[in-house]
């Protein structure tokens, strides 16, 4: 090779590095655009308790781990990922729910590792660290629940984590939530949290919760780590029955780039402490769990690992729900159709495109698609009053509407997702350097 091939051979890997740089700069400080103006101020729950630290799991100088800290009552739900690699940790939550909830619980929750595809030394990590919080706060091993979040197949530095349990248990305090929220972030640009109050019999009864997840994130249950905290006081069977049901229209109607975790997680703790007894009949309660699984579940699209756009699909006119929902998720998925997005492009023919391929029943002449209150295309063709310039204009919003309708039957369902740009890609180039 010679001097000047050599040169410039040199020259392209600097300018890589430097892209490099610049790219992890922008996604680990810039905020999405997306983002709420602020966190929410969070109510306290009784009989929680939170705390969070540095372990330098893999983050330096950050906090990486939180504890929350449950009263003797409790009971606790989850959803989890369905994926067939699932986490040691995500496990382990599964073998431990609908357990007795006379005693206290914790949670634990690391960033940095997600102890997924660790075999036996990850399954050693996650009862290192159950043992440790419940010798720290005096509660059974098999109430102790854990997640963890971020890199797959590097061994869980379980260590780091264990030498700040007495620190994490000497913070806890009922106020703060936030500091947990940040604790558990990984790609995300901004914490999420969201609340909800109900008067049930003249009594206030207070939901709050926190998430994290940017990447990495299809419906198939969670989709990322969920953790809800309400005072109200309701048997573990109602709870799971509640929180299984309004999944489905929440965390599992959400996709940012259509691949499943391994360590989605999702617990909802009622600690009772408010003393008002609740059932899964319950409309106002369930509203407002509803309200907050939603709040948090689109901010997850909203910090999108580069996100610069908002998506709703709504499908109606279906022949089912179920057929709703996949053309739905086809739409939502698809890299053209959320390139086009990223690119204020109103390219229907993508949308056709992604009905087609779905699978579900659709039949081409009586589709009607629209962008917003703009009617793009119907009866299997362009709208002749569409006008090109109108659907540019509307692209042009940080918040759109993909609204198709199928005209074969009754069946609808809603997803939401965001754009997919270029820097979706510098993002996770890069996730482990």
């Amino acid at each position: 090779m010679g001097k000047t091939a050599k040169i410039k051979k040199l020259k392209k890997k600097v300018s890589k590095l430097k892209a490099k740089l610049v790219a992890a700069k922008d996604h680990t400080h810039k905020v999405s655009p997306l983002a709420p103006a602020s966190f929410p101020d969070l109510p306290v729950i009784a009989g929680a308790k939170f705390s969070a630290a540095k372990a330098g799991v893999k983050y330096k100088d950050r906090l990486d781990v939180m504890l929350a800290e449950l009263q003797p009552g409790t009971a606790i739900a989850g959803v989890f990922t369905k994926s067939a690699t699932r986490s040691a940790p995500v496990l382990d939550c599964q073998a431990k729910l609908g357990g007795a909830s006379d005693k206290g619980a914790a949670f634990l929750v690391n960033a940095g590792n997600s102890n997924a595809f660790t075999g036996a030394t990850g399954d050693g990590s996650v009862a290192a660290i159950t043992s440790a919080v419940s010798g720290a706060l005096n509660v059974p091993q098999d109430r102790v629940f854990t997640a963890s979040t971020g890199v797959i197949g590097e061994p869980l530095p379980h260590d780091r984590i264990t030498a700040k349990i007495d620190e994490l248990r000497g913070l806890l305090v009922p106020d703060a939530m936030q500091d947990a929220a940040q604790a558990i972030r990984t790609t995300d640009t901004f914490p999420k949290g969201a609340k909800a109050e109900v008067k049930i019999r003249d009594r206030i009864v207070h939901i709050a919760g926190i998430a994290k997840g940017s990447g990495m994130i299809a419906p198939d249950m969670a989709t990322m780590l969920v953790f809800i905290f309400t005072d109200a006081k309701i048997a573990q069977d109602d709870l799971q029955a509640m929180l299984s049901e309004l999944n489905e229209d929440s965390f599992n109607a959400i996709t940012v780039d259509s691949d499943t975790s391994t360590s989605d997680t999702l617990l909802l703790a009622a600690t009772g402490a408010s003393g008002v007894e609740v059932d899964q009949t319950n409309a106002a309660f369930r509203k407002a769990l509803n309200n907050v699984m939603l709040d948090l579940a689109h901010q997850v699209v909203r910090d999108g690992e580069g996100a610069t756009k908002f998506v709703e699909v709504r499908v109606t006119g279906a022949k089912s729900n179920a057929d709703a929902k996949v053309h739905a998720l086809s739409i939502a998925n698809s890299p053209l159709v959320k390139t086009a997005v990223a690119g204020e492009d109103p390219n229907w023919g993508r949308v056709v495109m992604a009905i087609g391929k779905s699978g579900a029943y659709a039949d081409r002449d009586l589709l009607t698609i629209r962008f917003g209150d703009i009617l793009v295309a119907e009866k299997g063709w362009v709208s002749p009053d569409y006008q090109e310039e109108a659907g540019a204009d509307y692209m042009k919003q940080d918040d759109l509407l993909i609204d198709v309708d199928l005209g074969v039957g009754d069946g609808q369902a809603t997803v939401w997702t965001c754009d997919l740009t270029h820097a979706y890609i510098q993002i996770n180039a890069d996730y482990r350097s």
